[in-house]
Formats: structure tokens, sequence, C-alpha cells
């Protein structure tokens, strides 16, 4: 696979359980693991359990102190390897078997969120592969954004294992990321669309929602 550039624009993608959104827009944030195994079940975890747990206790090394499940995780793509995972529903970790359909993703801007981080003074990284490795390796530095395999986050034949590590790179914001900053929900299917679409009707910030078939498996 031939390298290429990073994105002058890149864009990021949290996926989360479509009744998880009441939740996340009546707090007006999305929020790390570490913050959400003390709140009440708000919906449904699609996250595999023993991983979420080791996450917990992965260190940044950009970041002394901060761990990666004190971070809110985005990949740099939709159509992840977890969404793939998600959709089979045949891990063995997964206690989710619901499928890819309930999924929605929540874009935003990578600048825009580094911009807002940097303000509120948290901390933030992104990592060269999957976060919730045993190994893995991190920068906070956007002029080492070319260190991403862009290729592998672009492609959608991601056999190839260092093409899939590659594909899992993941940004990381500490602690929370703003609702606001959400600027577009994409769906499977116009019947996930429409549950977007009241579970933020009655909110200030309306991201557009769009059905995206190219962004599910």
């Amino acid at each position: 696979m031939t390298t290429q550039p990073p994105p002058t624009n890149p864009k990021l993608y949290h996926i989360v359980h479509v009744d998880k959104l009441a939740s996340i827009v009546a707090s007006d944030r999305l929020y790390c693991d570490a913050v959400m195994v003390n709140q009440p079940d708000l919906g449904t975890t699609i996250g595999m359990g023993r991983i979420k747990e080791r996450r917990l206790h992965l260190g940044l090394q950009t970041c002394p102190g901060l761990n990666v499940g004190e971070c809110v995780p985005f990949y740099f793509c939709p159509r992840s390897v977890m969404l793939y995972l998600l959709h089979k529903g045949n891990h063995p970790d997964l206690t989710y078997r619901g499928g890819q359909s309930p999924i929605v993703h929540l874009e935003m801007d990578m600048h825009r969120v580094v911009d807002w981080a940097e303000r509120e003074r948290l901390r933030w990284a992104f990592t060269l592969s999957n976060a919730g490795s045993n190994y893995f390796e991190d920068r906070n530095d956007l002029a080492d954004l070319n260190q991403i395999n862009w290729a592998a986050i672009s492609t959608t034949d991601w056999r190839d294992g260092a093409i899939k590590d590659g594909k899992q790179a993941e940004f990381l914001v500490e602690r929370e990321s703003p609702w606001n900053l959400v600027e577009r929900i994409g769906t499977e299917s116009q019947a996930t669309a429409q549950r977007v679409l009241a579970a933020i009707q009655d909110v200030q910030h309306k991201p557009l929602v769009e059905i995206k078939t190219d962004w599910y498996y």
C-alpha cells in the first residue's frame, strides 16, 4: 500500500448506539469511560468490557498521568474495524449483539476539537494504531500527523494485519468533548435517522443528519 499525506482537514468519528443520544444531548457532552463507569446506565453499551477495563490503565506517553480510558476516543474514518466487529456480532468479548443498524457516527472536525481542548486546557493525543492494544505509539503534535498510515485509514480492505493496525489509529481527548462540535451524524437507515432526529429535536445545536450507507458494512 502506498503512503499518502494527511488530509488538510481531518474528520473524527465517534460511534454510539442511537439510544445513547438522549443522555449525550442532555449533558451536552460526550464523556470518557472513566467518567461513565460512575454514571447510571444511560443506554446501550457497544464496546468490549474487557478492553474498556484495560484502557482505563493504559497510559499515554505524551500525556504523563493520563490513561486512554480517561479520554473520549475517535477514529479517523467511518466504517471502522470496530464497527465490523459489531456488525458480525460474533467476537467472544462482545456482549452487544444488536448489529450495526442502531449504531450512529458522530462526526467532528479535528482542528476544531484541538482548538477547543486547548482553550479548555484539556490534553489530547493521537495514536498510530489501536489504543486498546498492549502496545501502541502516541503523539500530541499535529506536525506528526504524517506518521499515521493514512492509506490504511482510507482503505476498505484491511485484511492485512499491518493495514488493520494502522486503520485503528485513534484521536483521544481528555475527559470530554462538547456536543456542539458534532457537525454531522451518519446513520445506516432512515429508521435510525428518525430516531436521531427525535433525540435532538429539543436541543439548540442540531447537527446535519444523513443516511450514509457507505459508512457501514
